[in-house]
């Protein structure tokens, strides 16, 4: 396990659960002959607002336009990460995770495919909420815990329990 001293970098990642009903938007790729899904999003940029950076990566992964919705997107999770991965010492990240709803047209209108040049091609697939426990979910969020895409949640389940080496292993 890398120490914390090492991550001496912190950054944002904004990341967004994407419901249309009791589904949720994923992008899925294959890493290391493993499935992965994540929500979509991304790292924010310097000088970015936090709502911007949501709509970029959102517009970006999905060509969804956020000012478009109905209802704003909602800051459901916080979480704390430092895990290592392949590669170069990576960066602290705290993780924005929003949720949001959208309509059947909304939907029919989402990329099917999301092209990142660091990571690769993902493909966008949608599954219940429930239907995540079990699945690589990155960020790890507790999507299959809902009571319902759209149930309240207390302010105290907002904060997740931090990520490390030793409860989280990077695909």
């Amino acid at each position: 396990m890398t120490s914390a001293e090492s991550f001496v970098q912190i950054k944002i990642r904004v990341a967004a659960a994407v419901f249309h009903g009791d589904e949720v938007a994923l992008i899925h790729r294959l890493k290391n002959g493993r499935d992965q899904y994540t929500l979509p999003g991304g790292n924010v940029e310097p000088g970015e607002a936090i709502p911007q950076a949501l709509a970029r990566e959102l517009d970006e992964e999905l060509g969804l336009d956020v000012a478009a919705l109905d209802s704003a997107p909602q800051l459901t999770w916080l979480q704390d990460a430092m895990v290592t991965r392949p590669g170069s010492t990576p960066p602290r990240k705290l993780h924005l995770v929003f949720r949001l709803h959208i309509d059947r047209c909304t939907r029919a209108r989402l990329r099917a495919v999301e092209y990142d040049d660091t990571v690769g091609t993902g493909h966008l697939t949608w599954c219940r909420h429930k239907g995540t426990a079990g699945k690589a979910l990155f960020p790890p969020v507790p999507l299959a815990e809902l009571a319902g895409p759209t149930a309240p949640l207390d302010a105290a389940d907002a904060l997740l329990p931090a990520l490390d080496d030793t409860n989280y292993q990077w695909i």
